[in-house]
C-alpha cells in the first residue's frame, strides 16, 4: 500500500512538473504562456533600465515628461508585438494587444529590452496603468524604494501596491 501512495505522489508530481514548469523560454523557440493577466516569468521577467538609479530618480522619472525622452518607437513596439504575439501564440489581432512595459518606464524599466515587454491583452483604461502611477508616486516621495517598487511590480503587478 505504502508503495502505491509513492507511485500515486511521484505521479502526482510529474504532472505538476509537465503543467507548471512549461512553457519554456521563448528564446530556445519555446511557447509562452499568461498566467491569468500576468505575462509569463519565463518569457517576461522585467528588465531595469541602468540609466535609472535611486540616486537620480528627481531628475528621471519623477520629472513630468521624462518618460517621452526614452519611449521606443511604436515601429519598434509593434514589430516586437507581433513576434510575441506568436511566441505567447495568440491569434486575435494586433489591435487587440498593447505592447506593455513589464517594469515601466515610470519606475525605471527598460525601454526595449524584448525582456521588459509583453502583448499585454487591451484593456481600457489599463489596469495596470494606475497601480504604475502609485507606485511612481510612492517612489517619488520617499515612501518605496525604486528597487522594491521595480520587484514588486515585477513579481506581480496586481498585488504590486499593497
Amino acid at each position: 500500500m505504502r508503495a502505491l501512495i509513492i507511485i500515486g505522489l511521484a505521479s502526482c508530481a510529474l504532472l505538476l512538473l509537465v503543467l507548471f514548469i512549461q512553457p519554456v523560454p521563448a528564446s530556445t523557440g519555446g511557447v509562452c504562456q499568461m498566467r491569468g493577466l500576468l505575462p509569463d516569468p519565463l518569457c517576461t521577467q522585467g528588465v531595469t533600465n541602468p540609466n535609472v538609479t535611486q540616486s537620480n530618480i528627481h531628475s528621471t522619472i519623477c520629472v513630468s515628461g521624462w518618460t517621452t525622452t526614452i519611449r521606443p518607437l511604436v515601429s519598434y513596439t509593434n514589430a516586437l508585438k507581433q513576434k510575441q504575439m506568436k511566441e505567447y501564440g495568440f491569434t486575435d489581432s494586433i489591435n487587440a494587444h498593447e505592447e506593455d512595459h513589464l517594469i515601466p518606464l515610470s519606475i525605471g524599466g527598460h525601454p526595449t529590452d524584448p525582456k521588459n515587454l509583453w502583448p499585454q491583452p487591451d484593456a481600457a483604461p489599463n489596469p495596470k496603468d494606475a497601480v504604475e502611477g502609485q507606485l511612481r508616486a510612492k517612489v517619488c516621495s520617499g515612501a518605496m524604494s525604486l528597487a522594491t517598487a521595480q520587484q514588486r511590480i515585477a513579481t506581480n503587478w496586481q498585488t504590486a501596491n499593497n
